[in-house]
């Protein structure tokens, strides 16, 4: 797996992890107006998604960090 690979589904995965935290928050935003309508919602698992997309991003960016490091250390020692 080359560099540009790892740095691309690192950049992926925080983007994932953005979008489904803009999700989770919308659907946590709504819940009052959902159950006000009578409508089944699930704020439980709402928030566990949120979690989990944290994670996500969070993991994701700890991978580019990781990348980086690599690459200054590289490029620090080719000098």
């Amino acid at each position: 797996m080359g560099v540009l690979s790892i740095q691309s589904s690192a950049v992926q995965g925080i983007q994932r992890g953005l979008d489904g935290i803009r999700q989770n928050a919308a659907d946590i935003a709504s819940e009052e107006q959902l159950n006000s309508a009578g409508k089944e919602t699930d704020l439980v698992g709402s928030m566990v998604g949120l979690k989990q997309n944290q994670v996500q991003v969070q993991a994701s960016a700890k991978v580019v960090s990781a990348l980086d490091e690599v690459l200054g250390t590289i490029i620090n020692t080719r000098a």
